[in-house]
């Protein structure tokens, strides 16, 4: 046990016979540094997801020539607060169907869809599934021409 007693001394420590001098402390950096690149991935990538919810647009505006071939249609205008007139006269979100189905008379009618920019969504699908529960097929959009 006398190699023991050897590697016993200053104050009662164990040492592997080397004299070492107390170690200054210091902070590690690289698991901070790893820590901020994964917040900073997260954060680049739900910032792209938001940007898309975000997108300001302005409906509708086109440019082309005007049909000049005559056939018969059906006028759905969709106003801005979601009221629907079928060929100028107001109608009903439940009996717009029903007007439509007795309208239909011909396969040949096409249904022109007359929506404000600002419509609701919800109300101008409303008249596209009318549409499609009166059998009707030839649906088009109205829009205006774009000033230059």
């Amino acid at each position: 046990m006398s190699w023991l007693n050897n590697k016993l001394h200053h104050r009662g420590r164990f040492f592997l016979g080397t004299n070492s001098s107390p170690v200054e402390p210091e902070i590690n950096l690289i698991p901070f540094i790893d820590v901020l690149l994964v917040v900073l991935i997260f954060l680049m990538i739900s910032t792209t997801f938001t940007r898309y919810q975000e997108l300001a647009i302005t409906l509708p505006a086109a440019n082309g020539a005007a049909s000049q071939s005559e056939v018969k249609q059906i006028h759905i205008a969709v106003s801005r607060d979601g009221r629907f007139a079928i060929n100028g006269k107001v109608t009903d979100r439940n009996q717009l169907s029903a007007s439509l189905n007795a309208l239909n008379k011909d396969s040949a009618i096409q249904v022109n869809i007359d929506a404000d920019a600002k419509a609701p969504h919800q109300a101008v699908m409303s008249a596209l599934e009318a549409a499609r529960d009166a059998n009707l097929a030839n649906i088009v959009f109205s829009s205006q021409t774009t000033k230059k």
